[in-house]
């Protein structure tokens, strides 16, 4: 079982990296909170891994610290909510926050989430809200921005955002009213989306 990995990030885009590990290339699925951390192309990275074994394929999942790891194993140790969801869940919303709205209770901001109805989120706060009470949230690291640009940025944003479940017609009306110019990179834009789909 593969726990952690360390090398160089031989491709990266929003929902996945390559790491180059003395030669073997890992593809690794990861949230946006670890996309936004992570160096460029070429850079040296350490990720936490989970392992997600299936019948036709087996699939890491990559986080830059180890709450963000915690928190996708109480995720997915909750029924109906596999690997994919979870990875989502923390692409949209940061750890803090996240045990914030299971402590509290907050089905509403749950459910704003794409894949996450009532009843989903009624089951991850029942399950979830004395699990969450003994981590260890601690001090998560703040991503520096980093400029990607080029024209495709537009078209970056709107395929990550169509891979978190948000329907084409509404994000990009959403992506249309960003600042889209040449000092935005692909971090803020997103964040920026985000911000404006989750309310």
């Amino acid at each position: 079982m593969i726990a952690m990995l360390t090398g160089i990030i031989a491709h990266k885009s929003p929902d996945h990296i390559v790491l180059d590990v003395h030669g073997v290339g890992y593809r690794v699925q990861i949230p946006f909170s670890t996309y936004y951390e992570l160096p460029e192309e070429g850079g040296s990275a350490t990720l936490q891994i989970h392992t997600s074994v299936r019948e036709d394929a087996i699939l890491l999942y990559g986080f830059r610290t180890r709450l963000e790891k915690s928190f996708f194993q109480l995720l997915i140790s909750v029924s109906g909510v596999g690997p994919k969801l979870a990875r989502d869940i923390l692409s949209n919303i940061q750890p803090a926050p996240l045990a914030q709205a299971l402590m509290q209770g907050d089905i509403q901001k749950l459910s704003s989430i794409p894949g996450i109805g009532k009843k989903t989120a009624e089951r991850l706060i029942l399950e979830l809200k004395e699990k969450i009470g003994k981590l260890d949230m601690g001090a998560t690291p703040v991503a520096e921005p980093r400029n990607i640009p080029g024209e495709d940025l537009v078209e970056d944003v709107v395929s990550a955002l169509l891979n978190l479940g948000y329907k084409e017609p509404q994000v990009r009306k959403v992506v249309g009213s960003l600042d889209a110019s040449q000092n935005v990179s692909l971090e803020d834009l997103l964040k920026q989306a985000l911000k404006v789909l989750m309310k």
